[in-house]
């Protein structure tokens, strides 16, 4: 069924002010006020904050949202240089580790394949898969630094081994097997991995 509306401008959802209230840019918002010194009751108040204050913005952000790691003592070099301004550049984090902090119940992937295949993964379980794949990349001696290559479809696997490969400090690179073979090798040889991950070609989504 289409959805029309005679006024453009007219939204055709809006939340409620209590739903509002309750956002995390809402609580954003509350958090950062002394730092602006003023409220920051809308929107428009925050946007215009972040820009004429970039770097208390964005080190506030990374203290709010409780990022695991160390910020550095710089936000932003060469600000006025876009593109090429560099944000927190001596910043030291991990990305999985920061993904994967949440250990409950709900669900962190959902999945549905091209044959119908169905799957969801937790967040306890997603944890558990990188940490077991991690292991197994460490007996490989992939470290820091290393390259991991994965030659797979676009599955819950292939995102356990990408977090997996960022929890050693490795880089994961990747190419789906809808690729030709010369892409793949053009690819994949920039890149000398020490680990070529793939699956079967009817593994029906499943290592």
């Amino acid at each position: 069924m289409a959805i029309t509306r005679s006024d453009p401008e007219t939204p055709l959802w809006a939340p409620s002010r209590e739903h509002v209230a309750r956002t995390r840019m809402v609580a954003f918002a509350a958090y950062v006020a002394d730092l602006a010194g003023r409220p920051l009751t809308s929107y428009t108040d925050l946007h215009r904050w972040s820009i004429d204050e970039p770097a208390q913005f964005w080190r506030a952000v990374w203290d709010f949202c409780a990022i695991i790691g160390t910020p550095g003592e710089r936000v932003v070099v060469d600000e006025d240089v876009m593109p090429g301004a560099r944000w927190f550049p001596d910043a030291r984090l991990n990305f999985s580790e920061n993904l994967l902090r949440r250990t409950d119940n709900e669900r962190a992937l959902v999945f549905w394949g091209e044959e119908k295949v169905k799957r969801t993964m937790s967040r306890a379980e997603l944890r558990t898969e990188v940490a077991r794949f991690a292991t197994a990349l460490r007996h490989a001696g992939v470290g820091v630094g290393d390259r991991v290559a994965a030659y797979m479809p676009n599955m819950p696997e292939t995102i356990v081994a990408m977090l997996a490969t960022a929890s050693l400090g490795a880089v994961f690179t990747s190419a789906s097997p809808d690729f030709g073979v010369q892409g793949v090798v053009d690819r994949f040889g920039q890149t000398t991995p020490k680990v070529l991950i793939a699956c079967r070609r009817n593994s029906r989504h499943r290592w």
